[in-house]
């Protein structure tokens, strides 16, 4: 049963730290999924979106606040609803400064995740930002050329990936590259095993 809650991620850290509004009651708790009858035979719909607490069902409680929640255990500070200004108002419409706090507050902890990773070199840094910007500007020119570009490219980070990812699964613990990464442990196993080209589930 498919959940249509909006979630965030970045593209380095992916669902390592997917984020999301989350929704805290009055005493504190965080309701379960609301489920709603969609009237077409046993079909039920379940979502977790922070704007449906609102209380106008029996079976879906009010909201009290919103925070910002990531899939790695971190949560936002509270940003609390005060209904006697939302009223009747959609909570959809009545709360989206919260919302925004609150994915601004999952920006901010994805900033300070990035800052723990392992540091890159500034050359390394500054050649990337070259490269991308190179074949940019090729793409407006020469479009096929920027797609060879970026395949030959494909194929250079694939070569050193491999001897990487092998020199690092032999070097350090899952833990420990995780924590250089910015992923989980399960996360960073699959990556490694991708770069360099074993089965995660047998090495």
């Amino acid at each position: 049963m498919a959940d249509d809650r909006e979630t965030w991620t970045t593209d380095e850290f992916g669902t390592s730290h997917e984020g999301w509004v989350g929704v805290l009651l009055a005493d504190g708790t965080v309701p379960a999924p609301a489920f709603f009858d969609t009237g077409s035979g046993p079909d039920v719909h379940q979502t977790s979106h922070w704007s449906v607490y609102d209380g106008r069902f029996s079976h879906v409680p009010r909201a009290a606040a919103l925070r910002g929640v990531c899939s790695c255990g971190w949560t936002g500070p509270d940003h609390a609803l005060d209904w006697s200004l939302i009223g009747e108002q959609d909570l959809e419409d009545a709360a989206d400064e919260q919302a925004d706090a609150c994915c601004q507050d999952w920006d901010d902890h994805t900033s300070a995740v990035e800052a723990t990773t392992i540091p890159l070199p500034e050359t390394i840094t500054h050649l990337l930002s070259q490269l991308e910007a190179e074949i940019g500007k090729l793409g407006d020119t020469s479009p096929l050329a920027a797609v060879r570009a970026v395949r030959r490219l494909e194929i250079t980070a694939s070569g050193a990936g491999y001897w990487a990812a092998r020199s690092a699964q032999q070097d350090t613990t899952p833990a420990r590259a995780a924590a250089a990464l910015g992923l989980s442990e399960a996360a960073t196993r699959r990556e490694l095993a991708r770069l360099g080209r074993w089965n995660p589930y047998h090495a």
